[in-house]
């Protein structure tokens, strides 16, 4: 039997990538120069359905890497000279903060404990502050900082630029680009693709901020430079051979997400996380680990076992349903359930039934 995968990344693939990945073999798409005008044709109709889906601004650029975490990087190298302030909230909030260190920028953090949010309130005004990290949905808590906390962050920090990590939540967020400078996402998570190409957004301070940095005679990159990136991607290119593959099924797939509908797709991923969490609240051996409802991510739902995370996991390998562990020191005391748009509303409250069959 086939099984069901509701991990958070690689996660279960988006139910008509088969029929897409078919069409790319038979039309020779895989073995197309990433110069010639059918790679440009790809990428040109993976970033328009990626525009009208996120509803992204002119301002806005969207260029490819090979993964989230590489924006981390690309980020610090173009966009800083020397601070950084970071919303730290969980394992990946925390190495980009660890990034921007050593690269021997000052990197300002402020802290919640794991399953909670940093209170934006407490962050004080810094007017040397260049960039300011927010992850919106860390997938290894579960927990999710309120979008209206970008709104105070720009209040405090009018001129830094924002950077935004949707990386477990685009594009079932909709976020306010009228705030925000970047924001980068991978397709293994939300998009329901194979992992190995990462989404990056910029807009024009993003630009305009590396221009600065270069020439000030500050070294950017080299091979990947935000502005060699941005120049090639205009020309609908990537700098070196792309993921080819991947940013065909990115495109066909958020192609079919609007033929859905966005609203209808966020509306589904809502009812879905309702389904987990209320669905197995009377569970004697599960609680949410995220205990403010507010702040829940509906992507990433995690919950406390009691140590039984092992067993709940094996269990439901005989069922041939694939859930996540808990990420970190939180191995054996979580698990960690992806409720991404592949995943049909049958096969989550499916899962829930079988979990609360498990005592």
């Amino acid at each position: 039997m086939h099984q069901l995968y509701f991990t958070p990344g690689p996660s279960a693939l988006y139910p008509t990538v088969n029929l897409h990945l078919k069409d790319a073999i038979n039309k020779g798409y895989l073995s197309a120069s990433h110069r010639s005008a059918t790679f440009k044709d790809i990428y040109k109709e993976t970033e328009n359905n990626l525009r009208t889906l996120l509803s992204l601004p002119d301002n806005f650029s969207i260029l490819f890497t090979s993964s989230a975490n590489e924006v981390w990087e690309r980020l610090i190298q173009n966009t800083v000279e020397n601070k950084t302030l970071h919303l730290v909230n969980g394992a990946f909030s925390k190495r980009f903060a660890d990034i921007a260190t050593d690269y021997k920028k000052e990197a300002v953090v402020y802290s919640a404990k794991e399953g909670e949010i940093v209170n934006v309130g407490e962050i004080k005004e810094d007017n040397e502050v260049e960039l300011v990290a927010i992850t919106h949905n860390e997938t290894s808590t579960g927990v999710s900082q309120p979008l209206e906390d970008i709104q105070k962050l720009r209040n405090k920090f009018p001129d830094a630029l924002i950077t935004v990590d949707a990386v477990s939540s685009l594009p079932i967020v909709d976020l306010p680009y009228d705030l925000i400078d970047s924001a980068y996402f991978s397709i293994q998570k939300c998009f329901g693709l194979p992992a190995g190409l990462g989404v990056w957004i910029v807009n024009n301070r993003c630009i305009e901020k590396a221009e600065k940095l270069e020439n000030k005679g500050i070294i950017t990159g080299s091979y990947h430079r935000l502005l060699s990136m941005y120049k090639k991607g205009k020309d609908y290119q990537n700098i070196e051979t792309p993921n080819v593959l991947g940013i065909y099924l990115l495109g066909k797939v958020a192609g079919d997400m609007l033929t859905k509908g966005i609203g209808q797709i966020r509306n589904e991923t809502i009812y879905k996380a309702g389904v987990l969490y209320y669905g197995l609240q009377t569970h004697p051996l599960l609680n949410p680990f995220v205990g403010n409802e507010r702040i829940r991510s509906h992507t990433v739902c995690v919950f406390n076992t009691k140590g039984e995370s092992e067993r709940i996991i094996n269990e439901l390998k005989k069922n041939n349903m694939v859930i996540g562990s808990g990420y970190g020191s939180f191995k054996s005391n979580h698990i960690r359930i992806a409720n991404f748009p592949a995943t049909g509303k049958e096969q989550i409250e499916m899962l829930a039934d079988k979990i609360n069959e498990i005592q």
